[in-house]
């Protein structure tokens, strides 16, 4: 009888270690998934700008330090490999399309363009989705992470080697600023 309970706590112990195993599993699945999405939004992007750039040229004579910086941040980007470089190098991105679009403001014949209409749209619409795919990645992340340090699964996650993923965190300040609205 004694027995039966040793091997009954036994069996209770490792189903629940396994059990913690492949909600940790599960967790890092979805973040990876999480971040598979963002990158797929940030690869339309990539593909966007450069049709954009070609499409205004002709327009922005006097717009040369503008476009260069908007290829050179584009590139970074495209090169970055983790989640921390991307998020880095696509505020930077980002701060030289805002510059970009400012500039645009100068040329209503430009905004009159039904291509640029056109691409200008598409990268807004792919904006919010990176936007919406960021915030997903974020939830998934901060699942994780709580997972990996609240007890006990942080006991199966430091014998896995299990390891927090990083958030995609926008590090510019401009950003990060409520814009101001003024009539």
């Amino acid at each position: 009888m004694n027995i039966l309970i040793i091997v009954g706590v036994i069996v209770l112990i490792l189903l629940i270690f396994i059990g913690y195993y492949n909600s940790l599993v599960k967790l890092r699945n979805q973040v990876k998934n999480a971040w598979s999405q963002i990158d797929v939004q940030l690869k339309r992007r990539h593909d966007l700008i450069p049709n954009l750039i070609e499409t205004v040229k002709g327009y922005m004579t006097h717009e040369r330090e503008t476009l260069e910086n908007i290829t050179a941040a584009r590139s970074k980007a495209v090169g970055a490999e983790s989640v921390k470089d991307k998020a880095q190098a696509e505020s930077q991105l980002s701060a030289a399309m805002g510059k970009f679009n400012l500039v645009v403001e100068n040329y209503p014949d430009l905004k009159a363009n039904q291509n640029f209409l056109a691409l200008q749209e598409e990268l807004t619409a792919t904006e919010n989705k990176i936007s919406f795919s960021r915030q997903n990645y974020n939830d998934q992340v901060l699942f994780f992470n709580n997972k990996i340090e609240i007890f006990p699964s942080n006991i199966v996650a430091g014998m896995f080697a299990f390891k927090q993923a990083d958030f995609f965190e926008i590090e510019d300040a401009k950003e990060k600023e409520v814009p101001k609205v003024s009539f």
